[in-house]
């Protein structure tokens, strides 16, 4: 059994739980279950000097979910997906959410929607993320910094829009 056979056997499962958490979608999350495991196939060096499997697993299946969430096409069904009428009303607000966290992810910068998703939705200490993301906790910092002050100037436009 090859190196990467093994990995995608134990380690599987992880990355289509992270890629359906994060495009709410079970086709397309097995779609890139597929694209990251192929791309390991086709490129097996990109492991070399790395660090832990999982902690390239992770990396490389956000970086893959950001890319398609910012896919025009692939946004555009996800809207008509999340967007179909509910029953309940927190049902509703929470695809609602959902939807706006899509969005607003996918207008940010690469790094600073990385650093996000760990941090907010993972829950990931810096140290993790800089683990994850192959860089220093000086630098998760500043682009948590960066991501807040985005964040911070994104509401005042909203706020100040009639």
């Amino acid at each position: 059994m090859s190196l990467i056979e093994a990995a995608y056997r134990q380690h599987g499962h992880l990355v289509l739980r992270r890629a359906r958490r994060l495009l709410g979608n079970e086709q397309e999350a097995r779609e890139i279950l597929q694209d990251v495991f192929a791309s390991l196939l086709g490129e097996p060096g990109q492991l070399d000097g790395k660090g832990p499997m999982v902690g390239w697993l992770y990396g490389a299946t956000t970086h893959a979910c950001l890319n398609r969430i910012r896919d025009h096409k692939n946004r555009l069904r996800l809207l008509d997906t999340h967007v179909a009428p509910l029953q309940q009303e927190s049902a509703a607000a929470s695809a609602e959410n959902a939807l706006l966290t899509r969005e607003l992810l996918a207008q940010l910068p690469g790094d600073l929607a990385q650093v996000a998703v760990h941090y907010y939705s993972d829950e990931m200490t810096h140290e993790e993320i800089a683990r994850v993301m192959g860089c220093s906790r000086r630098h998760v910092g500043n682009l948590l910094e960066r991501l807040k002050a985005t964040l911070s100037d994104r509401m005042r436009e909203g706020s100040s829009s009639p």
